[in-house]
Formats: C-alpha cells, structure tokens, sequence
C-alpha cells in the first residue's frame, strides 16, 4: 500500500469526492447483504410449506427496493471515485508539461523524446488505475467482505463463519509474494515501451533519411528487435498476473468444501436450517469477489507503484544549467555586454569558450564568423540562458542577464535557428506564434520584410495555407523566412539569426538584410553565419576559432588583410562567380538547343 502513501497528498485535497464515493460503496455493501437473507428465508418457508403470495410479494417488494437503491448507490460511488482518478489524472499530466518547459537542453540530452511520451502515457494511466480501480477495489473489497462476515457471524453461525475464513490469511500471503514480482517486471515493461516508442518517432521523424539510404529492411529489423523484447516484458508480467487466478480459486474452494461438510452437519443435526446452510453459501459467494479483488488490488497497486516511481524520477531532475529566476522586470532599451572568459559543457571537459568579449549597442548589428566548432553555437547558448554555469558576465542595460526574469528575458529575444521548426496549422499562426492576438497588417508587415509575403500569396489559400507537420509542405528557404518573420513581429530587443539565410539565393537575403536595416534601427541584431556575405554589412565582424576571438573589424579590413576572414571571402567569392558563369552557360545552351529544336520544325 506504499502507493497510496505517496498519493496521499492528491487523496486530502480531493477528500470530499472521495468521502461521497466511498459512503456510497459502503451502502452498496449493505445492500448485497438483503438478497442472501431474503433467499434463505424464502427457501425456509418452502420447506416448511408456509410460501403464499403475499409472502412472496413481500419478499420481492424488498428486493426490487433494496434493486433500486443499490443503482442509486452504484451511481454515486462511479462518478466520483471515477472523476477523481481522472482529475488526478488530469493533475500529473499538467506537472509534467509544465516540467517538460522548464527544463533545459540537458534534459532533452539524457531523456529520449520516446520514453518521455511513455512516461505521459502509459505510466500516467497506470496511476489512474491506481486513483480508480485501486481505490475501488481496495475500498470495495474491505466494506464487502467486512459487512458479509459480519452479517455471515450475525445472522447465520460464528462457527461456520470461522471455518470459512480461515483459508484468508493464506490469500494475503500469496498477494505479497506476487504483487513483490510484478512490481520488479512492469517496471522492466515500461521501460521495454519506452524504447520501442522511442524507435517509432526517431524512425517517423527520419523517414527520409532512412528511404533516402534505403534502409528500410534494416529499420524494421531494429524495430522487430523492440517488439520482442516488449512482448517478452509483458508476457512476464502477465504469467504472473495469471498466477492470481488459480491461486484465489483453489482458497475459494478451500472454504466452500469446509463450509459444505460442517454446514452439512449442522443441517442434518438440526442446528442450522436448510434455507441459513443457503444464506451462508450465498454469503461465501459474495466473499469471492472480494478475495479475487485483493489479487486484482496488488497487481494494479505494484503497476501504479513502478510508474509513479518513474514519473516521481522524472519530476526531480532539475535544470543543472540554469541558476535559477530573476527578480527584475527587462528595461526597454540598452547595450548588450558579452563578456565570458571560460565556459565548458556540463558533461565535457573540452574549453568552448576562451575570453569572448562584445559590445552590441542597440540598433547595431554584430557577426559572428568562423569555422565549424569555432564557438558560435556556444555564444547563443549562453545569450539564450540555455547555461548559466560560466566564468565572466553577460549583461543588458548594465545589469547581468541572470537578474532578470526569464519570462521577460527570453521574449525579448527573437531567435531563428539553424534547423527551422514550423508547427502544423496555418501560415498565419506560424508567423503570430509569439503573438497569438496580432493583426493581419502586423503578420504582413513581418512577412514583407522577411521576403516571404509574395510567396505566401501565391499558397493555395494564401495566410490560411495549412504548412503540414514540421513545415512538410514548404522548400527550405520558405521555411528559413517563415522563421524569420515570426521572429520580427514580436520586435525582439534583440535578433540573433543563427544561419538563418543559408537557404535563399543571394538577391532575397540582399532584401532581407536590407529589410533588417530599415526596421530594426533601434534595436540589436546579431548574425552568426557561414556565408560571409550575409555580415559584411555588420557594424562589427568577430572572427572565431577554438572559442578565442581571432579576428575582428569592419568587412572590408578583413577582407584587405590575410587571415581565415580573407581567404573564405576570396573563396566564396570563386565560388559565386563560378556559380553566376554557369547559370549564364546553361541559360545559353538552353537558347541554342531551343533554336536548333525550331530549326529542325521548319
């Protein structure tokens, strides 16, 4: 019963539907006790041949109303013992949620999307199970099987009521011993679940890649895999459940024999009539369920143990990389002050970040530069307060970002990342997802100024254009400007685009970064990209390698002088020209081919 300990805090606040369910189940009890009662009476006047009508109209007048407020009773202990395990429920649910947004990228890091979705899932139902049938069975099989060797001692013979119980404490025993086991093997289950539906959405999510390599024979093997090791988990679980069964059965018919022979007895000697002898069988019927609900009672409380165990693990793990809240509300204007002399990942010893410092004043754009794992991720981690643990400040108006409230903080920022998330409704909601409650001309403005509005006017139903699960629907560059746009409209203090034009042709991310010019004059702008023609036009340029600040100035002195900043603009500057020359040779093939294809008509 150390389930319901720990559910206790749930049961207090919810005592008063409970307290009704379980009044109501308590009289539902009383009222299984009148049928056996009114059986043996009648069976006595049987035999003594004394059975008339209005005997008989009596005796079944007092069952059809015992009928009646029994369903009345059944009534009440269903809605509520049932409602409060969906509330319950509905509870845990939340909680989790709520934890799954406040916790930080390390979070994601050790917990797979899959067995996260079971934890929501399956355990959560194995702790309704716990709230309703376990609450249920528990309360159902005390007040019947209570008030039915009450009654049996009462009305019928203490003697025989005792030969008829004495089988019990054996039932109790084999509960233990079982519910012990099946508490070991579902939680074994649950976690053979959690993987397999860990499989499902990583092999969902990466269709394309798996049909792209052709490895769909493999995938399924690896699926199968988890499907027999699933199968083998519950096919455990369940050949110990069944043991309950047969055990229950066998202590049942322990006691029908002994309560035949000595009832027997007592009939023929004339201590217990023929119609008692039947009350009491009828009695020791409705102690069957109750020896069968212990059973059941174990095997749901032992599931609802494992589950909330897991859950209760998951809800304790903290966000290690943050510090915590602030207190202050975000000013409306100020600089910006990277200033980090050292910063590590929590799980790596390997150096990120080695003396970065930056002043971006508002309505100044900064790039950042520099080769794969130079430290430009790191830098928008650490501005997006995915970590806190580091050695330096990071201030805005002069005080550290950590000051402030993160509910302020993170909305001041809009952020475009590398891999463009789009949710599965509208073109319009995507833009106004920061701002639900924005105007068409606002999601307009935006869309205009991310070079996306022509497109979108062009979707089969324009701004209400559905764009498909993670953006299915739309080309890359469509994607990367949708992004772009839900970022401006909420008029970010500060704008980091994290690659974000990687996409579009050379003439859009002109407009776009042109757009940005005339937009955001009072406001921060910080432009991470491979592409360096995406940040010349930066007030400021940091070049990055191995976390240290290896380059910095205005583009034309960088591209005058010798370093890395130099030799990829040369570089990329080859590779445009080369790209325009053969766009220009296909374009002219193409003429020419056409003419010869006329040529030949004539």
């Amino acid at each position: 019963m150390k389930i319901f300990r720990e559910l206790w805090w749930f049961f207090k606040s919810e005592k008063k539907g409970y307290g009704i369910g379980l009044i109501a189940l308590f009289m539902v009890s009383l009222t299984h006790l009148v049928p056996p009662l009114i059986i043996g009476k009648i069976i006595d006047h049987i035999v003594k041949h004394t059975i008339t009508w209005t005997v008989m109209t009596e005796y079944l007048s007092i069952l059809l109303v015992t009928a009646f407020f029994e369903y009345g009773f059944r009534y009440l202990w269903s809605t509520n013992i049932w409602g409060e395990a969906f509330q319950l429920e509905r509870i845990m649910r939340a909680r989790l949620f709520r934890h799954f947004l406040r916790m930080d990228t390390l979070f994601y890091q050790r917990n797979r999307t899959g067995d996260l979705m079971a934890h929501a899932t399956n355990d959560l139902q194995a702790i309704n199970d716990v709230a309703g049938l376990g609450v249920l069975t528990w309360a159902d099989s005390m007040m019947t099987g209570g008030t039915t060797i009450v009654a049996m001692l009462i009305f019928i013979d203490w003697r025989l009521t005792i030969i008829a119980i004495l089988p019990l404490p054996l039932l109790a025993l084999v509960s233990k011993t079982l519910g012990d086991h099946i508490h070991e093997s579902f939680e074994h289950a649950q976690e053979t679940f959690s993987e397999m539906n860990d499989k499902v959405q990583e092999s969902i999510t990466g269709m394309k890649a798996i049909k792209s390599f052709g490895e769909e024979a493999q995938d399924k093997a690896d699926f199968q895999i988890k499907l027999d090791n699933i199968d083998k988990a519950f096919i455990r679980v369940n050949r110990i459940d069944s043991l309950y069964d047969p055990l229950i059965t066998f202590i049942v018919g322990i006691s029908y024999t002994l309560t035949i022979l000595l009832g027997g007895y007592y009939v023929v000697h004339q201590v217990l009539t023929l119609g008692q002898l039947v009350s009491f069988m009828t009695y020791i019927a409705n102690l069957v369920w109750p020896m069968f609900a212990i059973g059941m009672l174990f095997n749901v409380m032992e599931r609802g143990r494992a589950s909330y165990s897991r859950v209760d693990k998951l809800l304790a793990q903290k966000a290690d990389s943050k510090v915590g809240d602030g207190k202050l509300d975000m000013p409306q204007t100020g600089d910006l002050r990277f200033d980090v002399q050292n910063f590590h990942y929590p799980d790596e010893e390997k150096i990120r970040i080695h003396n970065i410092a930056f002043n971006l004043a508002k309505g100044k754009v900064l790039g950042l530069v520099g080769r794969t794992g130079a430290g430009k991720s790191s830098v928008i981690k650490l501005l997006m307060r995915e970590f806190d643990h580091y050695e330096g400040q990071i201030s805005f108006a002069g005080r550290s970002i950590m000051a402030y409230k993160l509910d302020g903080y993170l909305p001041s920022i809009g952020y475009v990342p590398q891999e463009h998330f789009l949710f599965s409704m509208s073109v319009r909601d995507n833009i106004r997802f920061a701002k639900m409650d924005a105007t068409q001309e606002e999601v307009e403005t935006a869309a205009r100024a991310a070079g996306i509005h022509d497109d979108i006017v062009q979707f089969s139903e324009g701004y209400d254009t559905l764009v498909g699960e993670r953006g299915v629907s739309l080309s890359g560059g469509q994607k990367q400007r949708l992004s772009i746009a839900r970022a401006l409209l909420i008029q970010p203090k500060l704008l980091i685009l994290d690659d974000a034009l990687s996409a579009v042709d050379a003439k859009t991310e002109h407009l776009i970064l042109e757009n940005l010019k005339k937009l955001r004059h009072d406001s921060s702008t910080l432009i991470v990209s491979h592409r360096l023609s995406s940040v010349m036009e930066a007030d400021e340029i940091l070049v990055l390698d191995a976390g240290n600040v290896v380059e910095r100035g205005i583009h034309a002195d960088l591209a005058a002088g010798s370093g890395w900043y130099a030799q990829m603009w040369q570089m990329q500057q080859i590779e445009s020209h080369l790209s325009a020359s053969s766009a220009i040779q296909k374009s002219t093939d193409d003429s020419v081919s056409q003419k010869k294809t006329l040529k030949g008509g004539k």
